[in-house]
């Protein structure tokens, strides 16, 4: 194969990939703000001033608010101040990072005022708690760099530079290291909230995974609860569970020196549906198998971007730390096992490429297209498997990817590779309960122009009730499927005329969780005070009071 097409197979892949990335949580621009400290100040942008437009859109185009203000605050100190105007004034509140968040729960006509974290980014080593200090506004690629370049550390987070840590880590986190390491959540050793007591008062807590600590029912919330349920987070501290001593180069992740990356183009023009259904049926029976949290294969991950027809060829995308013994032997037996019966020949393929760990995330991090395009529209559905896809399930697969209802080839099914070291973890342990998943599945279509709303939102929606028909619609927790993810947002899982399965959507994303999640809202939000339409809800009072 020609180096160039190769190149391009390699970008195509990784725009599927952090397409899907580059909608989950909330972010800011890639570049780092002013200094944070006291003496930047709370800036305030109101209607009329030539930067609001900027500030009251998402990555999503489809959501755009209408605030009487937005607050760009640079300290802790500002965040109090903002939520305590807006508590004074019964003001509805949201806040992001800077804006990746794929439902409305940030823009939408009933907030009043945003308070938006992108202006704090500083990442730092705090050596009074031996952990790493991340504010909330700090995007996923400075931090990678940021640990990486002073401390030869980083966290197991997502792929896509531009996503905010803010939401990321308060769903969970996830990425390419997480079969090695665990979910970003993994490694929070703290945060700091800032919050509303039942009275009104507005104050800064910081809660830790210690075992004494009085408030670590709150850092367990914010570990995979999601963004926007019990306060503003600041700021997280991260420290790797285990590790301990002053030396900061000893207390997070050291990611591979270098990894081997590869990407296997499928052309649709050879993919008949029966090929496509041994792709779909190869990569579950793959991932049954190898997905323990001791499995040799922790150190693989990538994803599977299977694309719109329209597209020309699906794509299996492929890392692994170059370092481990036997690495290239285990990706060839990987890539055999997964494209068997395919019509794929691996040994036409070029070599996988061999980059240091720092410049490969940041090419496919950086790689997407449609996910940088500043008019970017979309619409999204999850899933967690536990088993692979059934075959009536792949038949639907195959007939949406090659409909003729949409030619879009942004219109796609993202096979996210999880388990591993993930399942290390038992799901009361953090909130995130879907532990023993082997695929996180995500089904979306990302288009530029208003005018074709309707006919993606539709194909998506159509295709995510259909791959769920015999469950309601929805993926039910049932020893096949376990629920959704809650950075990807879904409105649709709580409107029973699309998910008549009779289980809620804060079952879908909490599953066991839920109820403590909620005792979580009823200590730290008890007012109700931050909210949004899939919030976690205050429990109901006990009968009769």
């Amino acid at each position: 194969m020609p180096a160039d097409l190769s190149r391009r197979l390699l970008l195509g892949a990784a725009t599927a990939l952090t397409a899907t990335a580059a909608v989950d949580g909330v972010a800011a621009a890639a570049a780092p703000g002013p200094p944070s400290g006291p003496a930047a100040g709370l800036v305030t942008v109101t209607p009329g001033d030539p930067r609001y437009r900027e500030l009251v859109t998402g990555v999503n185009q489809r959501w755009v608010g209408t605030p009487g203000r937005v607050h760009l605050p640079h300290s802790t100190a500002d965040v109090v101040a903002a939520v305590r105007e807006a508590v004074r004034a019964g003001r509805r509140v949201s806040v992001r990072s800077g804006g990746h968040c794929l439902a409305d729960f940030v823009l939408n006509p009933e907030v009043e005022t945003v308070i938006d974290m992108s202006t704090m980014t500083r990442v730092s080593y705090d050596a009074t708690r031996r952990a790493f200090e991340v504010e909330a506004g700090a995007t996923l690629l400075n931090v990678y760099d940021t640990l990486y370049k002073n401390w030869g550390v980083t966290i197991p987070g997502g792929l896509c530079y531009s996503v905010g840590i803010g939401g990321h880590v308060a769903g969970g986190g996830f990425g390419l290291l997480s079969r090695a390491h665990g979910l970003t959540v993994d490694h929070l050793h703290a945060v700091e909230v800032v919050v509303v007591g039942a009275d009104g008062t507005v104050r800064a807590v910081v809660a830790t995974r210690e075992a004494d600590d009085p408030n670590r029912e709150l850092w367990w919330g914010y570990a995979g609860g999601g963004g926007g349920n019990f306060g503003v987070i600041t700021r997280y501290w991260f420290r790797s569970p285990g590790r301990a001593g002053d030396r900061p180069e000893r207390l997070l992740v050291r990611p591979p020196e270098e990894v081997l990356i590869s990407a296997v183009p499928i052309p649709w023009s050879t993919l008949t549906e029966d090929r496509f259904a041994a792709l779909v049926h190869n990569t579950g029976a793959w991932f049954e198998a190898n997905s323990g949290p001791d499995s040799p294969y922790t150190a693989l991950s990538g994803s599977f971007s299977l694309t719109h027809r329209s597209s020309g060829a699906v794509t299996v995308l492929t890392q692994i730390d170059a370092g481990i013994p036997g690495a290239r032997a285990l990706l060839d037996a990987y890539l055999a096992a997964i494209t068997a019966g395919t019509g794929v020949d691996l040994a036409a393929l070029p070599e996988p490429k061999r980059l240091p760990w720092l410049r490969a995330t940041r090419y496919l991090g950086t790689a997407s297209a449609i996910g940088n395009n500043p008019a970017v529209r979309s619409d999204h559905h999850s899933a967690y498997l536990l088993k692979g896809f059934t075959d009536e399930q792949s038949a639907v697969l195959y007939r949406y990817l090659t409909s003729t209802a949409v030619t879009n080839p942004n219109a796609m099914v993202v096979f996210n590779l999880v388990g591993g070291r993930i399942g290390a973890v038992a799901p009361q342990d953090t909130a995130v309960a879907q532990r023993g998943a082997i695929l996180k599945v995500l089904y979306q279509s990302l288009w530029t122009s208003p005018a074709d709303d309707d006919a993606n939102i539709a194909w998506a929606t159509g295709l995510y009730r259909e791959v769920y028909a015999a469950t309601g619609g929805v993926p039910v927790p049932d020893g096949r499927t376990d629920g959704c993810y809650i950075n990807y947002p879904d409105t649709g899982v709580g409107d029973p005329g699309s998910n008549t399965s009779g289980v809620s959507w804060a079952e879908l994303y909490h599953g066991v969780n839920h109820p403590r999640l909620q005792q979580v809202k009823a200590r730290w939000d008890p007012t109700d005070f931050f909210r949004h339409p899939q919030s976690v809800r205050l429990p109901a009072p006990p009968p009769g009071r």
